[in-house]
């Protein structure tokens, strides 16, 4: 890999977005966030991370954890992020977060954390473990976007007050300590943010789902997907059309409109006159074969090891010369004493 540059382009926006490494992504990953990433590069400067320190607030084995943070890096490659136009790297490798993470919890309420739902959801799952990493890493995810002033993030519906706090936080610290951060806006993708589980289509897909035919993960093979597209809950009707009260073909309507690029309109007339069996099929194979080129991509980069290592060491570094030049300035800004 040739020597990268670490200067941003300062005609392009800055886009911001971490992922934590918790296995396979789903077909509601790919489709809602991922996929989108891509064809971000030409148009902003992008900085793409796998949030490692987020995913250790619940508890974790290990030697799992450290392969599935390498198998979450060859993912997002495979998937068409490309290390040469975006800085892609691992979160813990680039300690500027959490040292300005330190600096915006000072710049955080308690009862802004209070209120953060996600915690609320994750204290009830995980009973036995509230631990403080769980009810502070909102702060950690601000530090995340604004150690690079971003100016962009793309989120899900399920992340907007964590990045209304984070845009809170850069406010704040701008009217204490003087102009400093960018305040972020949100960058959701038009079409295929909500992925709905094929079990249950009023809930998000999910990986930890209870019911295997509920999610599809990118690297089922094919046959493994037609067969949860055909065992997909839909409703009594037989009409592919989008309407209220038929979730379940709205949800496969949607998936198809994603891999095929076919309006509703459009996917409508192909399958007028056919029934709910057709339709699914035609989803699952659609599906199958778009995901196909992620697959053979994904074999062949979780192979060369010593590729992987490459990419995410650069990445690191370029991250740490970046952010270390805006960690700089806000640790002068609070008064930190300067040693360099």
């Amino acid at each position: 890999m040739a020597e990268s540059n670490e200067a941003i382009n300062t005609t392009k926006k800055v886009i911001f977005s971490g992922i934590q490494p918790t296995g396979v992504f789903t077909l509601g990953n790919y489709l809602g966030a991922i996929k989108n990433w891509g064809p971000l590069q030409d148009e902003y400067n992008c900085i793409y991370s796998i949030v490692d320190e987020h995913a250790l607030t619940v508890k974790r084995d290990p030697a799992t954890f450290r392969k599935q943070t390498i198998e979450c890096y060859a993912l997002l490659l495979a998937c068409g992020l490309d290390p040469e136009k975006s800085i892609v790297f691992i979160q813990s490798h680039n300690p500027n977060h959490a040292q300005l993470s330190w600096i915006l919890s000072c710049c955080t309420q308690f009862g802004e954390l209070t209120r953060m739902t996600q915690f609320k959801d994750k204290s009830q799952k995980h009973p036995d473990d509230v631990n403080a990493g769980l009810f502070t890493y909102p702060v950690l995810m601000a530090a995340d976007i604004l150690v690079y002033n971003a100016d962009l993030v793309p989120i899900g519906e399920d992340q907007k007050q964590h990045l209304e706090l984070a845009r809170n936080i850069a406010v704040r610290f701008n009217q204490r300590y003087g102009d400093m951060f960018t305040v972020p806006d949100a960058y959701i993708p038009k079409t295929g943010a909500r992925i709905k589980s094929l079990q249950d289509p009023t809930k998000k897909m999910s990986k930890s789902d209870d019911n295997p035919n509920a999610c599809i993960l990118i690297l089922d093979d094919k046959d493994t997907i037609i067969r949860k597209f055909k065992r997909a809950v839909t409703d009594s009707d037989t009409e592919v059309r989008y309407a209220e009260g038929k979730d379940g073909i709205n949800n496969l309507m949607t998936i198809y409109s994603c891999v095929t690029g076919k309006n509703m309109d459009e996917i409508e007339s192909e399958f007028s006159g056919k029934g709910y069996g057709d339709f699914k099929l035609a989803v699952g194979e659609a599906v199958a074969d778009s995901l196909e080129p992620v697959r053979t991509e994904y074999a062949k980069l979780i192979a060369d090891k010593a590729y992987l290592k490459q990419c995410y060491t650069d990445g690191a570094q370029r991250a740490f010369r970046l952010s270390n030049k805006i960690l700089t300035k806000a640790s002068r800004k609070v008064g930190f004493v300067d040693y360099r």
